[in-house]
């Protein structure tokens, strides 16, 4: 763990340049809907997120994904990929998928000394056009000597660091206030660990029809911060 540590932080990093702050996942149209109105209703959509999508959607195919860049497995890969784009249920969710993607995969391409990063992965990695941002995140973490935990707790909280900054500025919240909801919600991630690691491929289910409908009303929101 302490080897990989540097690898790590540099993933999980609130710096790292693939677009992330752009988008809130929806979370503007919350607040413009008035279902997000303070910290309490932050928390609740947050977590909610994080439980009902991530923890039984993106996380479980993540962990496949993390398995099938070890040999690599194109044709899983490839299935893998098209079932994460597939997911996103509006215009904006797809392309906050696919910019993050792109940027992680240009990122991950020019970064210097990792050899874990051998030239058949590099070859699929470009292969997939398209390319999801957890399809290439869990080969990031492979790359940097991550485990699939560690990995994947990387991806938990860059979730949940990018939506508590999104919260802060249109809520608004105060930069303390934000700081104890990112800690409130951090606390729920090994529940949400242990429940995408014992979850099913059959079992893996995206169904939140409010955050599609309203990231599709986000589509034409006459003002706004945020690209999705």
């Amino acid at each position: 763990m302490t080897d990989a540590l540097a690898g790590l932080l540099q993933l999980s990093s609130a710096t790292l340049p693939i677009g992330a702050f752009s988008h809130s996942l929806g979370l503007e149209a919350a607040v413009e809907a008035a279902i997000v109105v303070d910290a309490a209703s932050a928390e609740r959509w947050i977590g909610d997120q994080l439980e009902w999508l991530w923890a039984r959607a993106e996380a479980p195919l993540w962990l496949t994904l993390y398995a099938a860049w070890g040999e690599p497995d194109a044709s899983a890969l490839e299935r893998g990929n098209d079932r994460l784009l597939a997911m996103r249920e509006s215009q904006e969710l797809l392309l906050e998928c696919t910019q993050t993607g792109h940027s992680l995969r240009q990122w991950l391409l020019t970064l210097p000394a990792i050899p874990q990063l051998r030239a058949e992965q590099r070859a699929v990695l470009g292969q997939l056009q398209p390319v999801a941002y957890a399809c290439v995140h869990a080969l990031a973490a492979r790359a940097l000597g991550l485990s699939a935990v560690s990995g994947l707790h990387a991806c938990a909280w860059s979730l949940l660091e990018n939506l508590c900054s999104a919260a802060v500025k249109l809520v608004p919240l105060g930069q303390t206030q934000g700081q104890a909801l990112l800690r409130r919600l951090a606390l729920r991630l090994p529940q949400a660990l242990t429940r995408a690691q014992s979850t099913r491929p059959e079992q893996i289910s995206n169904f939140a029809p409010m955050l599609a409908i309203l990231s599709a009303q986000h589509e034409s929101q006459y003002s706004r911060l945020f690209r999705s």
